[in-house]
């Protein structure tokens, strides 16, 4: 039989050649059965290499299965009371120190099967951390899991804090690392993240200079559709801890002059101001007004004698306005005094309070304020502090200079956005002040209750301040005998009768007084000059967007 077999293939050969057709050789036959055998017995070693792996991946133990994974849903099921470790506290010092942290995988990176870098962040603050294989410690199991873990998922790490020999420029701690002994899965992702929280932190500037590699930019609308995220960046965790200490420093200073927190309601009976910037709400049967400004309820406050308050609360404006400054609902900054002798006791406070607030923000948030410097590059903000004291102009002396530079009087009754921002910038070049005060505007374009001045009717006793030559508080002397407020409502085409609350208030007598609104997220956008107020609302609302 095995003879048979050998001589098939060569009988084959010369039936072939007989027959006129020529095949294979008797070398490359016994070629091809050799190249044949030789792949067999490869498959089957390969096979049985396979099969071993398989088998001692299966007889390895996982010594670190206890040191990482998923933890189990917090519902308060206990409280062990261990303490945490905030990475802006890392330091040198604490050199060899066991910490646990909850924080945020901003990035990772695997080198190997034996070894992850995680880069963990908490609000503006990052650290490095360090997962290695060490016998009864960190496994290749342990390291392959933390090298999977999602961006943006929140993990708690427990680790030693190890001083590193270079800075580590790719952390804001970047003088320590952490080498982790356990890490818990606390909270993952289910969806796909629209974009990266490091893409969206990444200055616009690095985008535009990057020759060899291709950045993503992630626009404005973008952003707001998707502010969650968004807000998780470096940048607008910085953004709006200066928000909040505005407010602060605010309240602050007001407090320690005697003034008091009042809270006044929101819906309304009347417009606050004149003209059609409201919004109407049905009220049961009838209709309302979302309050424009506090402005009747702290005035009607004096009338009351608290002689001095302040209101920190949403303002809402129907303007149907797409402009970088304007949003139709806004926080606003109000104040209210009783007046002694001239309005400019409350012009001239109004002008030490925003001198404590620009100070506190540059004395006391250094590092928020740099954080948003890299991604806004922007001049330092600037303001009078010698013993000239805030530049003070008139409006007559502001269109002058509008004037002088080649604006045409005509188009200058009031001073439009185009032509505030051309004065803030001829300020600049001759007082080199980003920060100024216009005094005595017409009458014509100020509210109703608005004080005219004593020497010369068609002005009034009121200013504005200006941020980089934008306006960012507009105040007056009010009016408090109820005869001229009547005969300045008329005037304005205000029934009286559609306010009477409001007007009796004066009628029972009320100290002269004034007072200011300031716009929270206008005086954030300019200090930091983020260039769009949207940037510095947590949620903004203008006329196409009501959501987030």
């Amino acid at each position: 039989m095995a003879d048979t077999a050998e001589t098939k293939p060569i009988e084959t050969a010369v039936e072939a050649a007989e027959g006129g057709e020529k095949g294979p050789s008797k070398n490359e036959l016994k070629k091809r059965a050799k190249e044949a055998e030789k792949a067999k017995k490869a498959a089957e070693k390969q096979a049985k290499q396979a099969e071993l792996a398989k088998q001692q991946a299966a007889a390895e133990v996982d010594y670190a299965q206890a040191f990482y994974g998923r933890q189990s849903l917090n519902q308060s099921q206990s409280r062990p009371g261990r303490p945490r470790t905030q990475i802006a506290a890392l330091n040198p010092n604490m050199d060899g120190q066991e910490v646990l942290i909850r924080a945020r995988v901003q990035a990772s990176r695997a080198q190997g099967s034996k070894m992850v870098f995680l880069n963990l962040r908490q609000q503006t603050d990052s650290v490095q951390a360090l997962l290695s294989v060490t016998s009864e410690k960190v496994s290749k199991q342990m390291v392959k899991w933390a090298a999977g873990l999602q961006n943006e998922s929140i993990v708690l790490v427990e680790g030693l804090v190890t001083k590193s020999p270079e800075i580590i420029q790719s952390a804001s701690v970047g003088d320590v690392e952490l080498h982790v002994s356990k890490i818990f899965l606390i909270s993952d992702l289910t969806r796909r993240l629209p974009f990266s929280v490091e893409d969206a932190n990444r200055p616009e500037t690095e985008i535009s200079s990057a020759e060899d590699v291709q950045y993503k930019r992630v626009l404005l609308d973008t952003r707001l559709n998707n502010r969650v995220i968004d807000l998780r960046t470096q940048t607008n965790q910085a953004v709006f801890k200066l928000q909040s200490a505005i407010s602060h420093l605010f309240r602050d200073y007001l407090d320690g002059l005697g003034f008091i927190e009042i809270h006044t309601p929101k819906l309304q009976g009347a417009a606050t101001e004149s003209g059609a910037s409201v919004f109407k709400v049905d009220y049961f049967k009838g209709s309302a007004f979302l309050a424009q400004s506090p402005q009747l309820a702290k005035q009607m406050a004096i009338a009351a004698d608290f002689e001095r308050v302040y209101e920190i609360g949403p303002v809402f404006r129907a303007e149907n306005s797409f402009t970088h400054r304007h949003m139709t609902e806004f926080m606003g900054l109000d104040l209210e005094m009783a007046i002694e002798e001239h309005y400019h006791e409350v012009m001239e406070l109004l002008d030490s309070l925003f001198k404590h607030m620009f100070s506190g923000l540059r004395e006391k948030y250094k590092k928020e304020v740099d954080v948003v410097r890299k991604a806004f590059p922007a001049d330092e903000f600037k303001w009078r502090e010698g013993p000239e004291g805030t530049l003070k102009l008139t409006f007559r002396e502001a269109v002058d200079m509008l004037v002088a530079d080649g604006v045409s009087r005509e188009d200058l009754e009031d001073i439009d956005t185009e032509n505030e921002k051309r004065l803030g910038g001829l300020v600049k070049a001759k007082y080199d002040t980003d920060y100024f005060i216009i005094d005595k505007f017409p009458l014509a374009l100020r509210p109703f209750y608005t004080m005219p001045d004593p020497e010369d009717p068609t002005l009034s006793n009121s200013y504005d301040f200006f941020m980089r030559g934008e306006e960012i508080l507009s105040g007056a002397q009010r009016i408090h005998d109820p005869a001229l407020l009547i005969e300045k409502m008329q005037e304005k085409g205000i029934a009286p009768e559609s306010m009477t609350p409001y007007v009796d208030a004066f009628r029972m007598g009320c100290p002269a007084h004034g007072g200011g609104g300031i716009g929270l997220e206008r005086v954030l956008m300019l200090f930091l000059k983020l260039n769009n107020i949207r940037r510095a609302s947590l949620f903004p609302r203008d006329p196409k967007r009501l959501e987030p």
